[in-house]
């Protein structure tokens, strides 16, 4: 089908009808090889917090009495929380797309079936946005379980969690699908996952930054979705950061997603 009939009289890329054929394959792939997910969606956070929240934190707790009036495995695991779901979302928008692309060129054979565009990457997209609900979902449960979350106010950091992970899946897959090999993805991680990772208030205030980074963490989808999650496990969220916050992370997924479908199209059509 043509590409021009994806795109409305604005050029804004629309929903095809199949996307849901595209969600089906990946989910069918998946239920093979779950088994393999589990240590880096679910068990590799759980070990940061063990060691980090339990471990070092029982060294600050004892010389600083917790951080911001919280204990530190407290004032972390909302942070790793949010963080978890931008590492699974970066693992499913990075090698599985550009793996369609190139090696086993799943995208051309659904381009054939034939579906448009746009149902690929929205099939896509929700596949990634289930893998990231799943491995939310596990750790915000086992976080409670160890008492780290402490206000009943945390179940709403599971939207916000898994918000934050397609903040980043959408850009990502677009950046994904212009890429020609993997070398692209190394340098995203080491440039742009691990600093924001480190930097954008998981593990630290923000605050505790040189006055002139503190600005380029604001900038981060990450930092809104470790404070607001960080707001809502301590039951202290307000009207205006939420919104604020929601409304960032909203902004990166939405116009990740139409960057995504432009980038596919002049990938495998134009």
């Amino acid at each position: 089908m043509a590409a021009s009939t994806e795109l409305t009289a604005a050029g804004i890329p629309v929903p095809g009808r199949l996307w849901d054929r595209a969600f089906g394959y990946w989910l069918a792939s998946y239920r093979r090889v779950w088994r393999g997910s589990v240590f880096e969606g679910f068990v590799q956070p759980l070990f940061f917090l063990a060691a980090l929240g339990f471990g070092l934190g029982a060294l600050v707790d004892a010389r600083q009495g917790g951080v911001d009036g919280v204990s530190y495995v407290q004032f972390i695991a909302p942070g790793i929380l949010a963080a978890q779901a931008m590492q699974t979302a970066f693992g499913e928008a990075t090698y599985p797309v550009l793996g369609s692309i190139k090696w086993q060129r799943q995208y051309h054979a659904m381009l054939a079936a034939p579906l448009q565009i746009s149902d690929i990457v929205l099939g896509h997209l929700v596949f990634v946005l289930l893998r990231v609900t799943i491995t939310t979902v596990a750790f915000l449960a086992v976080s409670w379980l160890l008492g780290t979350i402490p206000s009943p106010w945390a179940v709403l950091a599971l939207p916000v969690a898994v918000l934050c992970g397609m903040a980043y899946a959408t850009p990502i897959f677009a950046f994904a699908a212009r890429q020609d090999d993997a070398n692209g993805f190394a340098l995203l991680f080491r440039f742009g996952f691990m600093p924001m990772f480190l930097f954008s208030g998981t593990f630290f205030p923000v605050d505790q930054l040189p006055g002139w980074l503190q600005p380029l963490t604001w900038l981060t989808p990450l930092w809104h979705g470790v404070e607001l999650c960080r707001a809502l496990s301590m039951g202290t969220p307000t009207l205006g950061a939420t919104t604020l916050h929601v409304g960032y992370l909203l902004a990166w997924m939405v116009g990740g997603y139409f960057l995504a479908v432009r980038s596919l199209r002049r990938r495998l059509v134009v």
